[in-house]
């Protein structure tokens, strides 16, 4: 299905993408699964990779649930996505985010209020 012309599994990726607080990552199946897409990284990552212009997202807060940046190492979209990471005080060590440490995990209470979809 679509609506304003875009996917609407798309759309329910970046609505949760767009509320990953700053300082925070998640990974793509935990924005899978929380957008209601059980199982569905691939999708996540697919949805980020086709993110129109004009819509603002996060998108460097999203990883793999290794914790691994979602780029090869020493890329320019990797050291771009971890200089953005370091700005907002993620420490990037190897190409690679402590899940434990910087991992979102929201209450049920502010999912829902911060959701818009």
């Amino acid at each position: 299905m679509k609506r304003n012309g875009y996917n609407t599994n798309y759309i329910r990726i970046w609505e949760t993408v767009k509320i990953i607080p700053e300082g925070c990552v998640a990974s793509y199946g935990q924005i899978a699964d929380l957008a209601g897409l059980l199982g569905r990284a691939r999708l996540a990552g697919k949805a980020l990779s086709e993110t129109p212009a004009e819509i603002q997202l996060p998108w460097h807060r999203v990883l793999r649930s290794s914790g691994e940046l979602a780029f090869a190492k020493g890329t320019e979209k990797s050291l771009r996505q971890k200089v953005m990471l370091m700005n907002e005080q993620v420490s990037v060590k190897n190409n690679r985010v402590k899940m434990r440490q910087y991992q979102w995990k929201p209450t049920m209470e502010e999912f829902i209020f911060r959701l818009k979809y």
